[in-house]
């Protein structure tokens, strides 16, 4: 991924936004990541993604629910914070 200073992103800003169209543009302000500028076509794709991760979630819980297959709050929340799922 090709990166730029933020001064660098605002004196060139039209050719990054050519480059974004190509690439993911990695914005950095003193020296550490801040912003990625990609393309509305890669934007729109990564939400129909997560909304097809969402609706595939939402599915299996309710096949979990119909299954009577549960877990007690307590559990749901502890496997939640820590990340883990099946």
């Amino acid at each position: 991924m090709d990166a730029l200073s933020a001064n660098e992103a605002k004196t060139h800003f039209g050719d990054m936004l050519l480059k974004a169209q190509r690439a993911p543009i990695q914005i950095n302000k003193n020296g550490k990541p801040v912003a990625v500028v990609i393309s509305a076509e890669e934007y729109e794709s990564i939400e129909a993604l997560k909304l097809r991760l969402l609706q595939s979630r939402l599915a299996q819980a309710q096949a979990d629910i119909a299954a009577s297959n549960l877990i007690d709050g307590e559990a749901f929340f502890d496997e939640l914070e820590s990340g883990k799922h099946d």
